[in-house]
């Protein structure tokens, strides 16, 4: 870099800048601006055979976000990360990365580092040459690579684990090594494939949140692919639903889990009971004759799918209002309960503290009143 445009890159570097965008300035390169499209997928279609995996998907991933693609096994969640990647090409449509096309580009001229969840180290190098097995070339002297593995490993609290080989560390300890691994080269793109899968429950939650955490402050574009709700509600920018091939819905992870835009989104993210159910005047007819009193939210005579979180199902002492349901089972989590709720064909989960079960009386057997405020419901046409 000369002089000029030295002092050009000093200029433009900010004390809010990300350590990835500072990082790739420095080098002459133009970082992502933030807020603005990074990865587009254009019409994307992937077949193997006569199996369509990807059926015309289109998504724009912003600069510096984590997206979590969202999904069923099967789905195509993992496909369209490696089409992204290049390890898969699309049969059809386009993908451009900061403005280039890179559709028909080998993953090796792609811009970006992969995790996948069986780690991929190489037991044969200590932890350090793993990390900086991809620092090749004029771009990285040894000082340089030394330089940045030392930084990795300080990144992911393993500078103490330099010398050691996979085999000597935990699974928490591999992952965060392929983590490590991949950022190294101060890629673009960051491309997660169901990283946590392999790890126990209490690994996994707080690993994540580590994740989560060097994701924010190097401000780096990521995606990562999970089946786990939980993780992607608890980590995720925006999450991308996809079922068969297609994307059902891209979302806030609150507007997904409070707005789904398909039936297949609201029963398959988060816990929900459903029923079917007929518009009428009055509210909506259940199969058993129950009246629920709602607004008309679909023509009289809509046959119509009805889902409820457990939370959103207000329970009373009072048993002479339209609904009531025996309590059919109880399971104490802690800070809530959650109930089985019965009434002929009608099967409900409800949620509440154990003081306010206390306080109506709700243990099994016995009979509670049961309202669901229509602002709560999730209501979707049975042929929709």
């Amino acid at each position: 870099m000369d002089d000029t445009l030295r002092r050009q890159v000093g200029a433009a570097l900010t004390p809010g800048m990300s350590l990835i965008a500072r990082s790739r300035l420095m080098q002459g390169a133009a970082p992502p601006i933030v807020g603005a499209p990074y990865l587009v997928v254009d019409h994307l279609s992937k077949r193997f055979g006569a199996f369509a995996a990807l059926r015309d998907v289109s998504l724009s991933v912003m600069a510096a976000e984590l997206v979590c693609f969202l999904g069923p096994s099967g789905c195509g969640k993992t496909t369209l990360l490696r089409a992204i990647a290049g390890l898969d090409p699309a049969s059809e449509g386009r993908i451009t990365q900061g403005g280039r096309d890179i559709t028909g580009l080998p993953p090796s001229a792609r811009d970006f580092g992969i995790v996948f969840q069986s780690y991929a180290l190489f037991p044969n190098l200590s932890i350090a040459a793993n990390v900086g097995y991809g620092l090749r070339g004029a771009l990285w002297p040894k000082a340089r690579r030394q330089d940045r593995v030392i930084e990795l490993l300080a990144l992911v609290g393993l500078a103490e684990q330099a010398q050691k080989f996979p085999a000597q560390l935990s699974g928490g300890q591999q992952q965060r090594v392929a983590l490590a691994r991949a950022l190294a080269p101060e890629p673009g793109l960051l491309l997660l494939d169901e990283p946590l899968s392999a790890l126990d429950a209490q690994v996994r939650q707080h690993l994540r949140q580590e994740i989560r955490a060097l994701q924010r402050r190097l401000g780096v574009t990521t995606i990562m692919v999970t089946h786990d709700q939980e993780e992607a509600m608890a980590i995720a920018d925006r999450i991308v639903v996809m079922n068969a091939g297609r994307i059902e819905q891209v979302g806030t992870p609150e507007a997904v889990y409070r707005r789904p835009a398909s039936a297949f989104v609201a029963g398959f993210v988060g816990r929900s009971s459903h029923f079917d159910a007929v518009v009428e005047m009055g509210g909506l007819r259940t199969a058993d004759g129950h009246l629920i009193p709602a607004p008309p939210p679909a023509p009289v005579g809509t046959a119509v799918k009805v889902f409820v979180r457990p939370e959103d199902v207000r329970l009373s002492a009072a048993t002479g209002g339209p609904l009531s349901a025996e309590v059919t089972g109880l399971e104490y989590l802690g800070p809530v309960c959650r109930l089985g709720l019965s009434d002929g064909r009608l099967l409900l989960e409800a949620e509440a503290s154990p003081d306010e079960l206390r306080e109506i009386g709700a243990l099994p057997g016995a009979r509670v009143g049961v309202s669901i405020p229509p602002a709560r419901m999730l209501v979707f046409p049975t042929d929709a």
